[in-house]
């Protein structure tokens, strides 16, 4: 009995310590002024987090979601905590590429700038569609961006120095791309898999494309963080999953904190194409650093959202 009790209080001890570790700040002391800001999903969870610090910072900031009503919530507060007027709300759908062409439209006939574009928004490994057939967790997390980001490349570029984040998750290592179907695998948390390595050959090959033109790419793990990722699943779920998050997640605030590194900092300027992780650029896997996928990726994503 005293074996099994030494045995629990040094895993309990272990995993506290091991999520103390991950709560690293961004410490960088840049300002944003008279720099805008484009956040998807910024209406809650990183995003939001995100949307507040950098307002502080001085930056006009846009949050870009689905449901307006909480977008208007959201500003209301983003607002307050930032002390910050210079936030504002428009309507994107990224499970729906017209809405993502609407938007960019009108983005780019109102805001004359954008030096950040942060792809935050994102979909959990849940079996759903977008309005254009493709799986929900490739069309949003991908291929939503992978339109978005390429709408707005002219402005990005008018506008250099400027940024590009994407943010990812270390679950890209249990997945490869599978080209034969890119757009859906039978089990949920693949495609989820899949989406986010994605990201990274995304990320890579943008890095690649803008090299010389004033345009970096990062892609982020934010942790494993308290968000509402867990409002597609039932009840049951989502009650067993606030525990556990409660217990090791990290909170928003401190999984923003990578995302407002990459987007203030200047440190990240050499690594851009690059994997960061607690404020620190990170190794990835060999598989998914293979510059020939990528520009394969970059050119099926192109016919997918009928670019090419």
């Amino acid at each position: 009995m005293y074996l099994v009790g030494t045995i629990a209080a040094s895993l309990i001890c272990f995993l506290i310590l091991k999520w103390m570790k991950r709560r690293r700040y961004c410490m960088d002391l840049n300002r944003l002024d008279n720099k805008t800001v484009l956040i998807t999903g910024g209406n809650s969870g990183i995003g939001k987090e995100t949307a507040i610090a950098l307002a502080m910072r001085g930056a006009r900031v846009i949050i870009a979601c689905r449901d307006l009503q909480k977008a208007e919530v959201a500003v209301r507060e983003i607002r307050r905590k930032s002390r910050s007027m210079n936030v504002l709300h428009m309507e994107l759908d990224l499970a729906n590429l017209r809405s993502i062409r609407n938007f960019c439209k009108t983005f780019l006939q109102k805001e004359k700038r954008l030096d950040i574009l942060i792809n935050n928004a994102g979909m959990p490994s849940v079996l759903d569609w977008t309005d254009d057939g493709f799986s929900m967790c490739f069309g949003v997390n991908h291929l939503g961006h992978f339109l978005l980001t390429n709408l707005l490349l002219g402005r990005l570029k008018e506008c250099s120095p400027s940024r590009v984040i994407t943010l990812t998750s270390t679950a890209y290592k249990y997945q490869k791309l599978d080209f034969q179907d890119l757009n859906y695998n039978i089990v949920p948390f693949f495609s989820f898999c899949r989406s986010k390595l994605a990201n990274i050959y995304f990320t890579h090959e943008l890095s690649r494309l803008m090299e010389g033109k004033g345009v970096t790419a990062y892609a982020i793990h934010p942790g494993y963080v308290q968000s509402n990722w867990t409002c597609h699943f039932s009840i049951l779920f989502r009650i067993v999953m606030k525990v556990i998050m409660y217990m090791f997640f990290v909170p928003c605030k401190v999984g923003a904190q990578t995302v407002i590194y990459c987007a203030v900092s200047d440190d990240v300027l050499p690594y851009s194409g690059g994997f960061f992780i607690d404020c620190q650029h990170t190794a990835l896997r060999p598989f998914a650093k293979d510059a020939g996928v990528a520009k394969k990726l970059w050119e099926a994503s192109e016919r997918m959202v009928k670019l090419a």
